[in-house]
């Protein structure tokens, strides 16, 4: 499987960014995908996750409300709607995917793209 995310730049406070991620290859592999961030000095952290069906969501605590994840099926893409976009969302956002059901750890997924990164400053 491979994940390419796209979608990141620099926005200001209050602003709203939508990323995407295209899967490609073994995708009958994947159950779940999921982004995550790193930010500056911080460790890499779980943002959302959807079910392959989309049937499930997750989110993680900080961005509850202001995001919202969602698939494609004829395009095999997720994507991360972000909104009311704050400073301390600025991170690297990796997409990831996995087989092994929807998981909101690092560990759980398998799969990883190369990161873009989102930038909230004014």
């Amino acid at each position: 499987v491979q994940l390419q995310a796209s979608g990141g730049g620099l926005v200001q406070p209050g602003g709203s960014l939508r990323l995407s991620c295209a899967a490609s290859g073994s995708i009958f592999s994947i159950d779940a995908m999921g982004w995550f961030r790193q930010g500056p000095g911080k460790e890499r952290e779980f943002v959302a996750a959807i079910s392959w069906s989309g049937s499930s969501t997750y989110y993680g605590d900080s961005v509850k409300g202001r995001f919202t994840i969602s698939r494609e099926n004829a395009k095999n893409a997720v994507y991360l709607q972000m909104n009311s976009l704050k400073p301390e969302d600025t991170a690297v956002y990796y997409c990831a995917a996995t087989n092994g059901g929807v998981g909101v750890h690092i560990f759980e997924y398998y799969w990883w793209g190369q990161g873009t990164q989102v930038t909230v400053s004014s």
